[in-house]
């Protein structure tokens, strides 16, 4: 296990430190092509449907949108938020664990400025 973390972290860092490209094999993935680590996709997203599917990068969660804090793993049952937006969900240490901490795209300066409305 000690020597696969290995591997996986030198392979990272080889791929990270190779000059940026349009399109990759290995990493920069459009939406749509197989990936085992959202660091690997332009979206920051490698979704899987369940424990035994091939993941695809897809696009972020938008909003009111279901949505996933960040993942131990690098994949994930539903994709972390858009920029700007935050995700509304309960954290548990065991929903960390089995990726089932999801929750609701909300944007945030909507809710402040509903809840400056409810005070006036």
């Amino acid at each position: 296990m000690r020597t696969l973390l290995v591997f996986i972290a030198c392979s990272l860092a080889a791929v990270m430190a190779a000059p940026p490209q349009n399109k990759g094999i290995f990493i920069n993935l459009e939406n749509g092509e197989l990936c085992f680590n959202s660091l690997q996709c332009k979206s920051s997203c490698c979704h899987r449907t369940s424990g035994v599917s091939l993941a695809r990068c897809v696009h972020l969660a938008a909003d009111k949108q279901e949505c996933s804090l960040k993942t131990l793993y690098g994949t994930y049952y539903r994709c972390p938020c858009e920029s700007g937006l935050k995700c509304k969900t309960g954290i548990s240490i065991g929903g960390s664990i089995t990726n089932t901490n999801f929750g609701v795209c909300y944007d945030p300066s909507e809710e402040v400025s509903r809840d400056t409305a409810e005070s006036s």
